[in-house]
């Protein structure tokens, strides 16, 4: 998960979902510094699914999506 601001709630976004582990930041999308998403991206292997409410809640723009994306399915990730 991903909010924006210190005072948003992202338990919207789980609505309904049961995990095993969450990785929530609390940063604006064009923060890179994210250590939540750095942690996903170390510790997600293969067969994992991550699961995002939404494109905008992993990624800045089209080309990090495409990116972030690439480099978790090269893992054996399902996104």
């Amino acid at each position: 998960m991903r909010v924006s601001t210190l005072d948003q709630k992202g338990q919207r976004q789980l609505d309904g979902l049961v995990l095993d582990r969450g990785f929530t930041d609390k940063a604006s999308g064009r923060d890179t510094d994210r250590p939540q998403l750095t942690e996903l991206l170390r510790f997600a292997r293969d067969d994992d699914t991550v699961v995002v409410h939404g494109m905008d809640r992993l990624a800045r723009n089209l080309d990090d999506l495409r990116a972030l994306v690439q480099r978790l399915t090269r893992k054996g990730v399902r996104v």
